[in-house]
């Protein structure tokens, strides 16, 4: 069993490699490449993942892990070697059901697209990037048919990013929440809302990013095994467990924008440190799902970084930076400012209570999309009209409506934003569980010590890294499975105390 699971670990090792190369080239991409480096960059990107694929279906892999079958039987269920031989043979089923040929015209269209858009969405110009979203939807319903037997068509997109959820359970997940959310809405903006013109003075970009750097040192992101770059879109990325980036982006008239996108990719970054170095090189070494993920990133940008608590510590600091912004702005109107709850039309830049609509609509428009309900050039005028109907405001253009979300414009249509919504309940359920267990996290999140809360993330959902599916590793960390109330509790409590609901 030893030299045969040795064989298995060194092809995926290999198949890490190249995936991870890849994943470099997004990055820089992203970050630092010029602008005529596209064509190759994507020609590159999809030789990388043909070759990936093509490794990772060889024959041999599945050969190998029928042999060890029956080894895996005679270990523990949760032992390392076990939980690869079991998620590999996950994955390694479905993969083969792909050809090589379509994940590299998969691959090297989302790149093309991506290129497309980054200059589309500043030129407001929807009909750039129309043929490229037209086609994404066909691949996007090429891939979903390689798994037949499906309930709804998005449920195998929705299963890559969060596996065991389909469209089914989703939509009751979220009529259950949008039932909750839609009084809350309504009551918090029917008030005066709150003042938040501090938040949209001058604040120069070097201390915004420097600042940012603080906090997340704070938190406990290494820069040892990290760093942060600008980009068009924040995204956390990682080329290994000993090099896990961020990047941000800075708006020097909004002072929210590069310090909750830093926390928000730190988050994510973080439970990417925080998996055990002897899972490196497997398909173990990364975040179970994308709902899990996304808990992390808004628990540590929103439950902690919007908190009182964090301010009470942070705040001063702050005004020593900007003193000539801040020093005559009290901490309750600071506070208030970035809890603001108002009808805005960027998902990223919306508030805790208000932003699962913004989610909730997206998703819906995928289906819909995947559905044949409606056509990729209908889209922007769907996108307001559904905009209006949820939120009471209509964008006033395709550059803040339709194209404000990369997702659609570098990936495939379905299964890209149940994950946010999702990722919101876990990551009150999560927290209401570790303040559980540890009472005192609040009385530290005032004083900037991290270190409890973070171990308890580390030692029960972080080292782990794919070891449990989300449902089973839900259970085994809350003792239940994923509900809602705990996310209600949180914004009712919050919003309650501040709105006077």
């Amino acid at each position: 069993m030893e030299s045969k699971l040795q064989k298995l670990k060194c092809h995926l090792t290999e198949i890490n490699d190249l995936n991870s190369a890849a994943a470099l080239l997004h990055w820089d991409q992203s970050t630092y490449m010029p602008p005529r480096g596209d064509d190759a960059r994507a020609r590159q990107i999809a030789t990388l993942g043909r070759l990936a694929h093509e490794k990772f279906i060889d024959p041999k892999i599945g050969q190998l892990l029928e042999e060890l079958q029956s080894s895996e039987n005679s270990l523990p269920y949760d032992s390392d070697d076990a939980s690869l031989i079991r998620v590999t043979r996950c994955d390694y089923e479905r993969a083969i059901k792909v050809p090589p040929t379509f994940v590299a015209e998969l691959s090297s269209h989302g790149s093309e697209s991506y290129q497309a858009w980054t200059k589309a969405r500043p030129a407001n110009d929807f009909t750039a990037v129309q043929p490229y979203l037209e086609k994404t939807l066909d691949l996007s319903r090429q891939l979903a048919d390689f798994f037949p037997g499906y309930e709804h068509i998005s449920d195998p997109l929705i299963d890559f990013a969060d596996s065991g959820m389909k469209a089914s359970i989703v939509r009751t997940i979220f009529a259950e929440l949008r039932a909750e959310l839609v009084p809350m809405v309504t009551a918090i903006t029917s008030q005066p809302a709150a003042d938040d013109s501090c938040l949209r003075q001058i604040y120069p970009e070097p201390q915004q990013i420097d600042f940012g750097v603080e906090v997340i040192k704070r938190l406990g992101y290494d820069f040892n095994r990290g760093r942060q770059d600008k980009t068009h879109h924040p995204f956390m990325t990682k080329f290994s467990l000993g090099d896990v980036r961020i990047t941000t982006r800075v708006r020097e008239n909004d002072l929210s924008e590069a310090l909750f996108s830093t926390m928000h990719e730190a988050g994510h970054a973080l439970y990417e440190q925080g998996i055990g170095m002897e899972l490196e090189g497997t398909p173990l070494a990364r975040g179970t799902s994308a709902s899990v993920h996304e808990s992390q990133s808004r628990l540590w940008e929103n439950i902690v970084g919007r908190s009182r608590n964090f301010w009470k510590f942070f705040y001063p600091k702050l005004q020593l930076i900007y003193p000539q912004q801040l020093n005559h702005t009290p901490l309750e109107t600071f506070y208030r400012a970035i809890n603001k709850v108002t009808r805005s039309l960027i998902r990223t830049d919306a508030d805790e209570v208000t932003y699962n609509l913004h989610v909730m609509m997206r998703f819906d428009l995928e289906l819909d999309l995947l559905e044949g309900n409606l056509k990729v050039r209908d889209l922007p005028e769907a996108w307001r009209e559904r905009f209006k109907a949820d939120l009471g405001i209509v964008p006033p253009d395709d550059r803040d409506g339709v194209l404000q979300d990369v997702h659609w414009f570098c990936d495939v249509i379905g299964g890209n934003f149940q994950g946010y919504t999702l990722g919101n309940i876990l990551g009150a359920q999560f927290f209401e569980t570790a303040l559980n267990a540890h009472p005192q996290i609040t009385n530290q999140i005032e004083a900037a010590e991290f270190g409890t809360l973070y171990g308890w993330l580390r030692d029960n959902i972080y080292q782990h890294g794919r070891k449990y599916a989300a449902p089973e590793l839900i259970e085994r960390v809350t003792g239940r499975t994923l509900s809602i109330a705990p996310y209600i509790r949180y914004l009712r409590t919050k919003y309650g105390e501040l709105y006077n609901l």
